[in-house]
């Protein structure tokens, strides 16, 4: 579980070239992917929003695979020069087949930065679509934070869950990228 999130570090943004590469590469995959993680929830939120560090996690792409497209993926990230890279999780036995993918950006004037793509293989998904990209449902996203991800003091996470317990629909709604008061 994430830790505690320090207030006074609140309205710190993302940086914009790194938003702007993982959408391109988002863009290259969508038909092939669903979305998890901090980007399932960035495409719940209303389009355009301002891109707050402590609203939505991205400092990595979390992926889902149907089995039948992971050739393609892989071959989609490969011809974008994404490199697997190999981690302690490789050699465990999952029934997600992790893989990481990463990539360095130099962009002049500026300190390089990575993108990192966790990819999971995985059939039983619960999906929504959300501006334009297939996502992992709230209700079955808010479950992974036990297991595959991390971050769950982020505002999108908590509000969600506010909203859930109330039996209202997250998606859509400005909240999962707003400061909260």
């Amino acid at each position: 579980m994430g830790a505690p999130h320090n207030k006074n570090r609140y309205g710190e943004l993302w940086n914009q070239n790194r938003i702007d590469e993982s959408l391109k590469i988002l863009h290259l995959l969508k038909e092939y992917i669903v979305l998890s993680g901090g980007w399932a929830w960035h495409f719940m939120s209303i389009p355009n929003h301002i891109e707050y560090k402590h609203a939505h996690d991205h400092k990595d792409i979390d992926i889902f695979v149907h089995p039948k497209n992971v050739a393609k993926v892989m071959e989609v990230l490969l011809e974008n020069s994404f490199e697997k890279v190999w981690t302690r999780y490789d050699h465990l036995y999952s029934a997600e087949n992790f893989r990481r993918y990463e990539k360095v950006i130099a962009i002049a004037n500026e300190k390089a930065f990575r993108i990192t793509i966790d990819f999971f293989e995985r059939t039983d998904l619960q999906t929504e679509i959300c501006n334009g990209f297939t996502v992992v449902s709230p209700q079955m996203l808010l479950r992974f934070y036990s297991n595959i991800h991390s971050s769950d003091k982020c505002w999108a996470v908590i509000k969600a869950k506010e909203f859930l317990e109330k039996g209202i629909n997250p998606i859509g709604r400005k909240e999962l990228s707003e400061i909260p008061k």
